[in-house]
């Protein structure tokens, strides 16, 4: 279990955790959740060792592994799963020392282990978390240098999963991920078999994927053993609980104030009153949590446009010469809420920019209505603001003519304060980043607004906060979000960015969500029937079906080879003459385990060889 004892961090003076205690029993998958900024990244790096406690300890059981993602792989030319494979450095190790050992004994116990930590189907696993992170098998084939940052955060999660740490430790993993990558680590992390801390802001993942919540709030740590959903209701019985003791204790303390008040300086009341003043000492303040006011977005209201404000016939776009989608027969209106469904590399973002008009058609036609105003966030902008200057310096460029006043108006409104207004960009946190970068996407009242992942370092009080607001907008809005819950509660028109063309999803989100997990092939969504009828493994599946037999068929000829290298041993009559019997005892024990190795070997081959025959029916 992990152990945290009565431990204290400040940073800069200010304290972020201040004598909290919690233990995490083995095996539990728990969410870490707070507002930005109370320290929950502070706490990850407490754990690791990385900072040094002020008072307190944090302990862990003897010999259990940490794991997590602290950077990015590099970018070298090492294929993405030799990465992966790497990762897992007993099982590297051993494999090297397999290659080159020459004592029997060693030898056998290398191969013992090598069964014991199932290495032989190490190249498979490896395989499918590459897949289920959205890297198909030739991709796991070219270097890491192929491939830019945000797609290596996905190789670092994937080798850290490979590993299966003991204590696995991920500070929103869902932020580099698109919704597929993020259902698929959902569903992985739900049967992690050891114990997970994850800090998220995804209701779904946490609803999902972990059983138990820690809470970090006011400098304390509080575990409650449910999902976020069953976690939020307790937490406000206990709000409102604690908001109600808090009222009654004021009022009593209003009524001993007064009392003191009018007959303190009265003789005959002079021993009541300085009782009521030893109460008044003694009470406790009954406190509630600092809960700061919701920081709602407040979207200017788009003036309305006769439909369609965008139309296409038989569009085709992509870039130079390379067509990326064809065929686009759509049509938007300025009431549509619309989520892009699609894995990455489909198209998502090619028709964002088509829609914006960062692209033009490269066949067909687009019909945009001639007054129509598109506003367009994506992650990227948020690494585009200029760090050194304000959020002012940004309202500045873009409206020069306003007042001072009316800029803060408008940073005010999207949850950025008097101290954020005039702090420099690097230094704002990266919610306040995409709120400032929200902000500039709408200020001109946008009629369509796109969105390419805004809830990226936003925390769950701002995502619902975003969530109103785009209930409330007048606008349409395009939204592509690895968020569930947001997607679920805003969008009520799915599209499917799939084989080079766009076509609505006629099935909810729910039964996408369960297609991604039992299928390849979404466009099966339509025919629930016939998709439940298939259940033929996909050619993948397939692929590493035969990896695994003939790595456990060479594991066998190996674990044979060496038995007869045994055997031809305990044959030489030199080992048993007089003097010597104490060595023809290791060889035979030597002997025996190898034997033991082999039939556990032959056992696993003969379940691959099963499974192989039950796929190809």
């Amino acid at each position: 279990m992990l152990k945290i004892s009565d431990i204290s961090y400040s940073v800069n003076g200010r304290p972020l955790l201040q004598n909290t205690s919690v233990t995490i029993p083995d095996g539990h998958k728990v969410g870490i959740v707070g507002r930005n900024g109370t320290g929950k990244t502070t706490l990850f790096r407490l754990i690791w060792g990385e900072l040094v406690l002020e008072t307190g300890s944090i302990t862990m059981p003897k010999g259990a592994r940490m794991g997590g993602i602290s950077q990015e792989v590099p970018s070298n030319e090492v294929s993405l799963i030799d990465t992966v494979l790497a990762a897992d450095t007993e099982r590297a190790s051993l494999m090297a020392e397999a290659d080159t050992a020459t004592d029997p004994h060693r030898i056998a116990e290398v191969q013992t282990r090598l069964t014991d930590i199932d290495a032989w189907s190490a190249e498979a696993r490896a395989a499918q978390i590459l897949k289920g992170l959205g890297f198909d098998s030739e991709a796991q084939k070219r270097p890491c240098s192929d491939f830019s940052g945000g797609w290596r955060m996905r190789v670092a999660l994937a080798a850290v999963l490979f590993s299966k740490p003991d204590l696995l430790l991920l500070d929103e993993p869902t932020n580099y991920l698109d919704l597929e990558g993020a259902l698929w680590l959902e569903n992985y992390l739900g049967k992690y078999p050891h114990t997970v801390l994850i800090v998220s802001h995804d209701r779904g993942l946490l609803n999902r994927a972990v059983g138990s919540i820690l809470h970090l709030e006011d400098k304390k740590l509080t575990f409650y053993q449910v999902p976020y959903d069953k976690f939020a209701e307790q937490r406000a019985a206990k709000l409102a609980a604690a908001a109600s003791e808090s009222k009654k204790q004021d009022a009593r303390r209003a009524h001993l104030q007064s009392f003191v008040d009018r007959f303190k300086a009265k003789a005959s009341k002079a021993t009541q009153a300085q009782s009521r003043v030893k109460m008044l000492a003694k009470m406790t303040p009954i406190s509630t949590p600092s809960e700061s006011a919701l920081k709602r977005f407040s979207f200017p209201a788009p003036e309305e446009l006769s439909p369609p404000i965008i139309n296409m016939e038989s569009a085709s776009v992509g870039y130079g010469d390379k067509v990326i989608l064809k065929g686009l027969d759509l049509r938007i209106d300025q009431d549509d809420r619309i989520a892009l469904l699609g894995k990455n590399g489909e198209g998502k973002s090619t028709l964002s920019k088509l829609l914006s008009g960062r692209l033009e058609t490269m066949s067909g036609r687009m019909n945009s209505h001639n007054k129509l105003r598109i506003g367009y966030f994506a992650q990227h902008q948020v690494d585009e603001l200029h760090v050194d200057e304000n959020p002012l310096d940004h309202l500045r460029r873009v409206r020069p003519k306003e007042l001072p006043a009316r800029h803060r108006a408008r940073l005010a409104g999207f949850g950025l304060g008097a101290d954020q207004a005039d702090t420099l960009v690097g230094r704002l946190s990266g919610g306040q980043k995409a709120r400032l970068s929200l902000l500039l996407a709408t200020i001109d009242a946008p009629h369509l607004l796109i969105l390419d992942e805004p809830t990226n370092h936003l925390d769950i009080e701002s995502r619902e906060a975003l969530v109103e607001a785009l209930t409330a907008y007048t606008g349409a809005v395009i939204l592509v979000s690895h968020d569930m819950h947001l997607l679920s509660l805003v969008a009520d028109r799915l599209w499917l960015v799939k084989d080079g063309t766009v076509h609505p999803f006629e099935d909810d989100l729910e039964a996408y969500r369960k297609l991604l997990l039992t299928s390849d092939a979404p466009k099966k969504a339509r025919s629930p029937k016939v998709a439940a009828k298939s259940k033929r493994p996909t050619g993948d599946q397939m692929k590493a079906l035969r990896a695994d037999v003939k790595v456990c068929e060479q594991r066998v000829a190996k674990l044979n080879d060496m038995g007869d290298r045994l055997a031809k041993k305990l044959a030489d009559p030199s080992i048993y003459e007089e003097g010597k019997s104490g060595e023809a005892e290791v060889w035979q024990k030597k002997y025996g385990e190898v034997r033991d190795a082999t039939d556990r070997a032959e056992a696993m081959w003969m379940k691959s060889l099963e499974r192989l025959e039950k796929a190809e029916g």
